[in-house]
């Protein structure tokens, strides 16, 4: 199955034993159970990275909820609650956001929960911005008015509303998906707006409730996507964690970069 591809895939690239590895394998059986990533058409990256993600968590939860019932199977009086619907997956990539709503009309609070596993943060310039612009603008307060409006128990009816979001629960590992992709007059075009993002020192406290959890990420992979709407190449940026050195993979290219070349204005993923 895929994710045992996938782990021969990842086992072979630690080993070392080779200048570069091929995905093929790994891709190939990942194309039948997923036909929409087959072979021979243009794919986007962020919807591959979060099919990967979602296929990876339920064949590890799986094994999981397995292993919990030979436990509970072998364990004299052991409860039989059934095991949760997490996995390694969910406990590196899985966050929280929470809404708070309040109605205009009565100040009524209400929150609502939403699990996450990739941030997709617009891109406010045409130009030049920096990854805390984008997340600005993700989390500014917004308005819900005429077709958007909320429907208020409390004090009945449907009412004008603000939401604003907060991140109140950070995964370990957050990936931010630029959205570079955009319609404009009606035509769906690439934006190629530089976007400065930092390699260490990422500060989200703006952002996650006090005392929640860690605030300060870094680096650890950029994926870059260079071309326009109908074609494109895609290349990764990579941190080795335990050198820290920097490496480019583009193909069977693989090479030792400085620092100073992980800023790059073809950035379409990243990874804290």
């Amino acid at each position: 199955e895929s994710a045992t591809a996938f782990g021969c895939l990842v086992s072979d690239m630690w080993l070392g034993e080779f200048d570069y590895v091929s995905p093929e394998a790994f891709h190939s059986i990942f194309g039948k159970r997923y036909p929409a990533f087959s072979k021979g058409t243009q794919h986007d990256a962020q919807e591959f990275l979060i099919c990967v993600l979602d296929d990876l968590h339920e064949a590890f939860k799986e094994v999981r909820a397995q292993l919990c019932q030979e436990r509970r199977s072998c364990a004299v009086g052991a409860s039989t609650r059934s095991s949760s619907g997490t996995s390694i997956i969910t406990n590196l990539f899985e966050g929280e956001l929470t809404y708070d709503i309040m109605c205009l009309t009565c100040k009524a609070l209400s929150n609502r929960p939403e699990n996450f596993t990739v941030l997709s943060l617009p891109i406010p310039s045409s130009r030049v911005c920096s990854l805390q612009d984008c997340l600005e603008c993700f989390f500014q307060p917004d308005t819900l008015t005429q077709n958007n409006q909320i429907h208020c128990y409390c004090c009945g009816g449907n009412r004008d509303a603000t939401l604003r979001a907060s991140i109140t629960m950070a995964p370990p590992i957050i990936i931010f998906h630029l959205k570079r992709f955009a319609w404009q007059d009606r035509h769906r075009k690439k934006l190629s707006t530089t976007v400065c993002y930092p390699i260490s020192d990422l500060d989200l406290s703006p952002y996650i409730p006090a005392s929640c959890c860690s605030t300060e990420y870094s680096l650890c992979a950029v994926v870059n996507h260079a071309g326009d709407m109908d074609y494109g190449h895609y290349t990764a940026f990579c941190k080795h964690s335990v050198t820290k050195h920097w490496y480019s993979f583009d193909d069977a290219q693989v090479t030792k970069i400085p620092d100073s070349a992980v800023q790059a204005d073809t950035a379409y993923l990243l990874f804290y």
